[in-house]
């Protein structure tokens, strides 16, 4: 086989389902990608959406948009993987592993058939489990298999801080950490309004921001999806922005930081498992892991946070990285 020379404009995103198609539109909006491949097991369902986004290039930037097959992906220089079975009400993230697991595998077997240089950014639910075992299974390298971690959570407390406090939630800074799920946890001690610390604007604009209204907030930010799905089946928009944010800082060369879930080896007195924890991101991949400061509360949070995970990860028997 002759060695991949891939482009970090062409991109795949596999699986077509709400999110995987939502993504591919979003992508399409961004003009960013010269190239956009949709593949799915239902073919038709593939060719379909591929010709109903690409209906919208006249309205923005050109660019090329197809469905196709896993030997076309050679030249990809991202690869999204959306694919999987669907998280059902009242179901949990963690609940979806099994099913996902197989279903992943059998697609990173026709990935690393014709790509292995492609940066890898796995989506699909339980995304940690799903993106440490991509990186068990597959042997890649660390750098470059990532998955879509907390930068939703993380919006999404943004958006409900931004919200409470009456302020623009793009000058929120704070971060969702740990599992995307239910274990995840909000890092209130470094939480900031455009650099002034949260607890201080907050006293002097007269807001109530005590630990309460903090516990409040988080267990909206975590249980927001199991909302969202009893209402509508199923959560698609902001997490195909969330892709587009990661796909951006990635084509773009930003050196942007962004909570993605990656290998931890040792930082944060965790290893051998996938959190979403502050990274900079560029064009190869991950740069580096940030260890930023946590409490002693959120320091155990994040702990029990990786041992839940671990424990999982040992339960499906999953490969050892």
């Amino acid at each position: 086989m002759q060695e991949n020379k891939t482009d970090i404009r062409s991109c795949a995103v596999i699986g077509c389902g709400n999110v995987g198609a939502t993504t591919a539109y979003s992508l399409m909006q961004s003009g960013l990608l010269s190239k956009l491949l949709l593949i799915d097991i239902n073919e038709k369902k593939a060719q379909g959406e591929a010709d109903d986004i690409a209906h919208a290039l006249p309205f923005n930037a050109p660019m090329e948009i197809k469905a196709g097959k896993y030997s076309d992906i050679s030249d990809c220089g991202i690869i999204i993987i959306t694919a999987g079975a669907n998280q059902q009400p009242g179901e949990t993230r963690i609940q979806l592993v099994d099913k996902n697991v197989k279903i992943f595998r059998n697609i990173i077997d026709n990935v690393t058939k014709y790509n292995k240089d492609a940066i890898i950014l796995a989506v699909t639910n339980p995304v940690d489990i799903l993106t440490y075992d991509t990186l068990s299974y597959s042997g890649l390298d660390p750098r470059k298999v990532i998955g879509s971690g907390t930068v939703l959570d993380t919006a999404r407390l943004k958006e409900l801080v931004g919200r409470h406090i009456g302020v623009d939630s793009r000058n929120i800074h704070s971060f969702i950490i740990g599992e995307h799920g239910d274990s995840e946890l909000a890092v209130w001690s470094s939480a900031n309004v455009s650099g002034i610390d949260l607890d201080s604007f907050c006293k002097k604009k007269n807001i109530e921001f005590d630990e309460n209204t903090k516990k409040t907030l988080a267990e909206d930010v975590t249980t927001s999806a199991y909302r969202i799905i009893e209402g509508k089946g199923a959560t698609y928009y902001a997490i195909a922005d969330s892709v587009r944010r990661i796909v951006t800082a990635i084509i773009n060369d930003e050196h942007s930081i962004l909570p993605i879930s990656v290998l931890l080896n040792g930082q944060y007195g965790v290893d051998n498992v996938c959190l979403g924890v502050p990274c900079i991101l560029g064009k190869n991949g991950v740069e580096s892991i940030l260890e930023i400061k946590l409490n002693d509360e959120e320091k155990e949070k994040l702990l029990n946070s990786a041992n839940i995970l671990k424990e999982i990860i040992s339960e499906i028997q999953l490969v050892k990285i």
